[in-house]
């Protein structure tokens, strides 16, 4: 198994820790990674995006053109990535963020309501464990215990008080996608 995976969006969005946390979590199951993030200067409000593969075997390069998943947070980066995830892929975007949605038939697409949800939960800065917690369900390729350990190592100390928080944004991200599937 290899999955391949470009996260995408606005700086302060929580892009590179969610590849971070996918790779943490990765070497807990001893599989396996690469990280490799990309940003402006800008810190927050610039464009983020980060690479993160995944797999059971060596990885011979962490510069790749193509990816099995996109999880896009804004247009600019549906824009940008939809044409590079491979034929039968998986795109995930966030869709309050997206005014024009994805185009492609020859993958699967699933707009994810992340943003409007975190608000409902009281803490915006969750819409990142929210796509994480949809594409772990369409993709299970970590488990959840792994990934909860993963944000442990991820998240500074003095956060790890919202890791209960973190947790019901992922289950609710797993339940989102699910209601999608059976509408």
């Amino acid at each position: 198994m290899t999955e391949e995976i470009i996260i995408a969006g606005f700086g302060g969005q929580g892009v590179l820790s969610m590849g971070m946390v996918l790779c943490y979590s990765g070497m807990i199951e001893d599989k396996e990674v690469s990280w490799m993030p990309s940003y402006g200067p800008e810190m927050r409000g610039g464009t983020a995006n980060c690479i993160a593969i995944i797999s059971d075997e060596k990885i011979s390069s962490p510069i790749i053109s193509k990816f099995d998943t996109l999880i896009a947070l804004n247009q600019p980066s549906v824009d940008k990535f939809e044409t590079a995830v491979k034929k039968g892929g998986l795109l995930l975007y966030e869709s309050t963020n997206v005014i024009k949605p994805p185009t492609r038939d020859d993958i699967s697409v699933y707009g994810i309501e992340a943003s409007s949800e975190a608000a409902k939960m009281n803490n915006i800065k969750i819409l990142n464990m929210i796509m994480l917690g949809a594409f772990l369900k369409k993709k299970p390729i970590i488990s959840l215990e792994n990934i909860l350990n993963g944000l442990k190592q991820v998240l500074p100390e003095r956060y790890h008080k919202l890791l209960p928080l973190n947790e019901q944004a992922i289950k609710r991200g797993m339940e989102m996608i699910e209601e999608l599937q059976t509408a």
